[in-house]
Formats: C-alpha cells, structure tokens, sequence
C-alpha cells in the first residue's frame, strides 16, 4: 500500500510513524509512505497557503490553489483523496478495514479554520474525523488513520489473527486477558483460562466481550443484532409479563 500525507507541519510526523508496527511495514515493503509539505506547491515568494474567508469572520482558510496543484501532482486513477477535517464522519475499525484494500491513500491535512469549499465539493472523495473535539491541525489525526490501516495489512502484525480479534473487529470491546503469574497479590486468572477447555474459553471470552461493551460502551450495541448465545438466553425467558390493567 502507498499512503502519502500532505501537510503544512511535516515535522509533527518524525518519530511516530519511524517506530513500532509502521516502521516494521515499511521495512518490509508492505507500506509507502511519503510526507509532503504543501508549501512545495505555493509559487510566491512567501509561500502562502492560507487567506481570509469572503464575507468576513475570524481565522484564515487554507487556499484551493496548491492543495488542487499538489493533489493533481501525486494522485492517479488509484488515489483516494481524504480530507482530515472535523466535519468528516467518525473514523472506526470498519472505516479502517475498508481503507486497508485501497491501493493508494492521500491524507490532505486540514488547518487553520478549515479548507475553502470548493475542495470539499471537487477534489474530495472522503472526509475523515478522529472524534468530536478540537485539535490544532489534521497531523495527529492522518496519523491515527495510518496507524490503524498498516496494522489491517497481511504481515504487518507478528500474527495476522490478531488484527481479527481486537476491540472493534467484531463491533464489540475485546475481552479480558491474563498472564502469568495466575495468582498475584491475591488476585487469581479465572478458572476457564487455565482449564484448557478451548471451547469454553472462546464461550467465556464471547461473553465477557459483549458484557464489557454493554457496560463501557453501550453505544456500540445499539442497533446490533444479539450474538446467537443472547438471543438463546432471550428467548428462554419467554415474553415479558402483561401489565395488569
């Protein structure tokens, strides 16, 4: 995969994307990654990217003119262009795995008060936000978009079947998970785990999983089908008692 970011702050991108998974991807070839500074695409002599909105109001908008000649210099009939902007819809692990089989990414990073429209409606073919609060520009952002997709990539992980069961790869908090010592201070590893019972422990781990997104985030249940093991459990119940009139 080839992911380039363009960005007005390249520097906020030496360390992070040089360590860890990322860095073992790009040394296996698995993921290109180039960081573009858009002021490579300005022509006056102060390298101007950004101006004052029509109609007045605080702040500055950054110009369409580079981010339309920098876009149209690095894309190919591959690209997806994706803005990273507050006013783009939430990025989540779906979002993830569905970037994850583009051959070709190219994070245009937002600053200032945002991008002049006409990039939004013409240059566009995502929008992407990492949550509902405020940051100083789109790096950190273009960042967690980056690291998310290379871990989905086939030989990023130490093992491939981790990417298949962490949080949110089924809609659901991941399970909770122990090691050795099976006693410390007191506190013991659940029997299940140390039982060998193979399908037991996928069956406890199923129900921890869900109990633990229906307590942290109930959010992420609303609207889901019940796991098969719930609805049983539903059903056996048999229908709620009539209220008395």
């Amino acid at each position: 995969m080839k992911i380039d970011v363009l960005t007005l702050f390249p520097g906020m991108f030496a360390g992070p994307l040089d360590e860890s998974i990322i860095r073992r991807a790009r040394d296996k070839g698995l993921l290109e990654l180039r960081i573009i500074n858009l002021r490579d695409y300005t022509h006056d002599r102060h390298q101007t990217v950004d101006d004052r909105p029509f109609g007045g109001g605080p702040g500055m908008l950054m110009k369409p003119e580079p981010i339309f000649e920098a876009v149209e210099a690095l894309g190919t009939p591959e690209t997806k262009v994706i803005l990273m902007t507050p006013a783009g819809r939430l990025f989540n692990q779906a979002i993830a795995r569905e970037l994850a089989q583009e051959k070709h990414l190219l994070l245009v990073c937002g600053s200032y008060e945002g991008f002049d429209e006409r990039v939004h409606e013409h240059l566009a073919d995502d929008e992407l936000s990492i949550g509902d609060y405020v940051l100083t520009n789109g790096a950190l952002p273009a960042m967690v978009v980056i690291d998310a997709v290379t871990r989905l990539l086939p030989g990023a992980l130490g093992d491939d079947q981790s990417a298949v069961e962490e949080s949110f790869s089924h809609g659901l908090l991941e399970c909770p998970h122990y090691t050795r010592p099976a006693e410390f201070r007191g506190w013991k590893v659940p029997e299940v785990l140390l039982s060998g019972n193979h399908a037991e422990i996928a069956r406890w781990r199923a129900a921890q999983a869900l109990e633990r997104t229906r307590r942290r985030r109930p959010d992420l249940l609303a609207g889901q089908a019940l796991p098969a093991a719930e609805e049983r459990k539903r059903r056996s119940k048999g229908p709620p008692p009539q209220e008395k009139e």
